[in-house]
């Protein structure tokens, strides 16, 4: 008998039926309120009507038609659409299929159109699994440990995580700009620097926000040196933060965006956005893929677009955002296991430490795994894995977060004893 691979590791033990909003229904017919959104990917919740509509009547059209051979209806209608949606300026877009592909879309990029070798990216940063991007990744070392050597040319800055350095804000982000200059005197010469890749917030590495002097720092290198800027919004984007961008919270302009996830609603769809002018400057035929665009992604992911526009997701995920980290920091403030709480829109963080501030990795464990016996699902993130996670679609209602604020109460009370 075929077997799933033992090294997956599930986080919690729901088998689903099926799905509806923010809702998963399991197979005994026990709901669950899903606060995991496929790590953010069902941005319009589960099986949107409309979502729903577009792919099928796209289904019944064309399925696959690959797009460096022919194009498309639904792609050409979505390279229009997007660029309603994309910061000015970036006009040109290519497609893959997963965030790791866009990652190293636009590192192939970022080498080519500037004849530069290096890339810097931040302690903490999440940009895939594939060999390249794992190479990117220091969120954690189970992404690229047993895989070496990994690629050459990538060199690691401080993100201004102030929380884990025991500083403000302020001193966080003035150690992360010093030391990145001084990585450009003794690692990383800026004319030997292709890009910086940053996201606006660290996903797998502890939802912690950037703030908007370390990003105007970072552009302000970005345009002294002729660096260019690729800003990871593969978790961020599409109205995820309260604004249409994570980036839109610094008032920041970039080269590169990367999309994936909540793009079109779990559907595989990614890509890279960048200036007409940038993308004529890499190689012809560097860019391409069998499954890239499909013409059934960029159906639903029209259709989400559409459902994030008419039904004000953006400033819904702004609003109940709000109401989360709210709720979410009063829970914290009661308990002493929780050392911060922290996000931007519909991505919270509630970071478990020990008394003596390390990471408690076992505690966070407890209350995710026990959030999910009370019908609550979540994940954890983190380099220790002791941060717990509330990534809600951004269809989510008031009541609904209420609800899962006050099942995450009683599950923190549950496994730290507090009252």
């Amino acid at each position: 008998m075929a077997q799933l691979s033992p090294l997956l590791k599930q986080a919690t033990p729901v088998v689903v039926e099926h799905g509806e909003g923010a809702y998963l229904y399991d197979t005994d017919g026990n709901r669950h309120l899903d606060f995991t959104a496929g790590i953010g990917v069902t941005s319009t919740g589960h099986c949107h009507p409309k979502v729903v509509k577009a792919a099928q009547e796209q289904v019944g059209k064309l399925i696959h038609g690959q797009y460096t051979t022919v194009m498309h209806q639904p792609l050409l209608k979505l390279v229009e659409r997007l660029g309603d949606v994309l910061p000015t300026g970036l006009d040109s877009l290519f497609f893959a299929n997963s965030g790791s592909e866009a990652v190293e879309a636009a590192l192939r990029l970022s080498r080519q159109a500037t004849k530069r070798p290096n890339v810097i990216v931040f302690q903490g940063g999440f940009h895939g699994r594939t060999v390249a991007a794992a190479s990117m990744t220091t969120s954690g070392t189970r992404f690229s440990a047993g895989i070496s050597p990994l690629m050459g040319g990538v060199h690691v800055a401080p993100f201004p995580y102030a929380y884990h350095y025991g500083w403000d804000e302020q001193t966080a982000t003035k150690f992360a700009l010093r030391e990145l200059d001084y990585l450009f005197q003794t690692i990383s010469a800026p004319n030997e620097t292709a890009a910086f890749f940053v996201e606006p917030m660290l996903g797998e590495g502890g939802y912690v926000p950037a703030n908007p002097e370390f990003m105007a720092g970072l552009r302000e290198r970005a345009d002294q040196h002729g660096i260019l800027l690729v800003i990871d919004e593969i978790q961020t984007g599409f109205g995820r933060t309260g604004r249409f961008w994570g980036h839109d919270h610094f008032g920041v302009r970039p080269d590169v965006v990367l999309i994936a996830k909540g793009l079109a609603s779990g559907f595989p769809l990614s890509g890279i956005a960048a200036s007409q002018e940038l993308m004529s400057k890499a190689f012809p035929g560097s860019q391409g893929g069998t499954y890239g665009g499909n013409a059934v992604s960029c159906a639903a992911a029209l259709a989400t677009l559409d459902v994030i526009e008419e039904e004000n997701l953006v400033e819904n995920a702004a609003a109940r955002g709000k109401q989360l980290l709210e709720g979410a920091r009063l829970i914290g403030d009661k308990t002493p296991e929780i050392g911060e709480v922290r996000g931007l829109g519909l991505l919270v963080g509630s970071e478990f430490t020990k008394a003596d501030g390390t990471p408690d990795t076992a505690t966070a464990a407890a209350a995710q795994q026990e959030a999910a016996r009370r019908g609550l699902l979540l994940l954890t993130c983190g380099a220790y894995s002791n941060v717990v996670r509330m990534i809600p679609p951004l269809v989510v209602t008031a009541e609904q977060i209420d609800d899962a604020l006050a099942i995450w109460a009683e599950t923190v009370a549950a496994v730290t004893g507090s009252k």
